[in-house]
């Protein structure tokens, strides 16, 4: 259906992909992996015409193409449906579905009420009921997620691309995702899926290739490849190595009995907050657990003052910070990686440089000019501490895969020596390359004396990385779990009102 033949593509600096020949195969669904930076999304990207290959061929149905931009490979027949939905927010949700094949009427004009009333019933296939009037943005990240998917479909693509799909959907919502793809399989069209969490891949994907430094390593059945063996393809050395790094985890530590570093005490806002109080002693990472939607970002954004308050308050080392005020929670020593990178933390136009020094630049001033030679310093010394993957500090952060954007924002928080981290899923969209490492650097920052906020929606990542897990829903604390009590199970019931005996 679609392949690639040797494709080459540079940026100034870096081989993106290095000859790399992929296939797939007709009522096929592939699976493409790799750590960030392994030239996943430059791959993507050259197949559905937003970058022109340098060197090699790709073909379409047997026949050579290149696509002169992605509205050239939609009308061919392949879509794609980004992490980050790349629909327009400010359009209902009716105008999304159908932008650029709307339904017309007399005189060409578009059917308004036509258009609206197969949105419906296409929607609610996909559990979706809301009113299709709504402004698009003002819909859940899943339901986005959703309209993009059905988009695709109702296009009648032949091909579509799947990049990190079931990022920000709900476990039902997923059900109903690879139910749509065991239909799209069935009518004879094809799926290249991206994504990191390995269940997903066993569960629905036929082929795998795996590319590393934008070089193939492994093309072949999923079946039959165990997952240590992908693991180890993808990274290029050994997982346990990489977790060995300096990391000791915290089920093997002594707990802390110092003070709490961070008090959160009865935050509340109507209809979002509901009296949520929490502590984390310095050298302690605490989990904060629930499904989507229950309070957990927002929780996170309270203490670090970009959520007003009805009431409750936020101390640091006992010492109250100010309320509703981003800046008085910095100079407390709160920081906040956002869940949204793109929208709430990178600059994509700015260099690496940059992004990281951005926060810190009041301090690497003097008399309001900016010590060049200080910013230099930091920078590389988180470059290379976080050992981000980039040309150099110059290049463009929009540029760097994901995993590499999330240890941009990382140094930037770390430049500025935090007392506390409020981090709101860290791993989230990157790799199990990448995602071992950051888990490394969160436990190291720990045994630093920094008191870590972790937010996670995989359950693993909260059992295996924190000390005690805070269990939110509805924007109320309904648990809280230590010790030999953090497990999967345990998370469940207490977001589902039972008990886990």
């Amino acid at each position: 259906m679609l392949e690639t033949d040797g494709v080459r593509k540079a940026f100034p600096g870096v081989t993106a992909l290095d000859g790399v020949s992929f296939s797939l195969g007709t009522g096929e669904v592939h699976a493409l992996v790799g750590e960030n930076g392994a030239g996943k999304s430059t791959l993507i990207k050259v197949l559905t015409g937003v970058y022109r290959a340098d060197a090699g061929q790709v073909r379409y149905r047997g026949e050579p193409v290149s696509f002169a931009s992605p509205l050239d490979a939609q009308r061919a027949g392949i879509a794609t449906i980004y992490q980050e939905v790349n629909l327009v927010p400010q359009m209902s949700v009716a105008r999304n579905l159908f932008l650029g094949r709307e339904p017309r009427g007399r005189f060409g004009l578009i059917d308004f009420a036509a258009m609206r009333e197969r949105a419906g019933e296409v929607l609610r296939g996909y559990g979706i009921g809301s009113d299709v009037r709504r402004p698009l943005g003002s819909l859940g990240l899943g339901a986005q997620q959703m309209v993009a998917l059905a988009r695709a479909i109702e296009a009648h693509a032949q091909v579509v691309v799947m990049d990190e799909p079931t990022s920000s959907l709900q476990p039902r919502e997923v059900d109903r995702l690879f139910r749509a793809i065991g239909d799209l399989r069935g009518q004879g069209r094809s799926v290249v899926y991206v994504s990191h969490r390995l269940e997903e891949l066993y569960r629905i994907c036929d082929r795998v290739t795996v590319l590393r430094d934008g070089r193939l390593v492994h093309t072949g059945p999923l079946a039959g490849l165990d997952r240590l063996r992908l693991i180890s393809l993808m990274l290029g050395r050994d997982l346990d190595a990489v977790r060995s790094e300096g990391l000791t985890r915290f089920a093997e530590r002594a707990r802390s009995h110092a003070a709490p570093l961070l008090r959160a005490t009865n935050l509340s806002r109507r209809h979002v907050l509901d009296e949520v109080s929490l502590a984390v002693r310095p050298g302690e990472i605490v989990g904060l657990g629930g499904l989507l939607g229950s309070g957990r970002s927002e929780t996170a954004k309270a203490i670090a003052g970009a959520l007003p308050l009805d009431s409750g308050g936020v101390s640091v080392a006992g010492e109250a910070v100010p309320p509703g005020s981003v800046g008085s929670a910095i100079r407390a020593g709160i920081n906040l990686l956002p869940e949204d990178r793109k929208a709430e933390g990178i600059v994509a136009t700015l260099s690496v440089r940059e992004n990281i020094a951005l926060a810190a630049l009041p301090r690497l001033s003097r008399a309001g000019i900016v010590s060049e030679g200080d910013v230099d310093r930091v920078v590389d010394r988180f470059m290379r501490r976080l050992r981000i993957k980039a040309a150099g500090p110059g290049q463009p952060v929009g540029e760097l895969s994901g995993g590499n954007q999330q240890k941009v924002l990382l140094a930037r928080w770390l430049a500025m020596n935090p007392r506390v981290l409020l981090l709101d899923e860290p791993t989230r969209g990157i790799d199990v390359g990448a995602k071992a490492e950051v888990q490394v650097l969160i436990d190291e920052l720990a045994e630093e004396g920094l008191a870590v906020l972790l937010i996670s929606s995989d359950l693993e990542e909260l059992v295996e990385g924190s000390q005690r897990v805070v269990v939110l829903r509805d924007g109320a604390v309904v648990g809280e779990l230590s010790g030999a009590d953090v497990t999967e199970e345990k998370i469940m019931a207490a977001i589902a009102g039972t008990t886990d005996d």
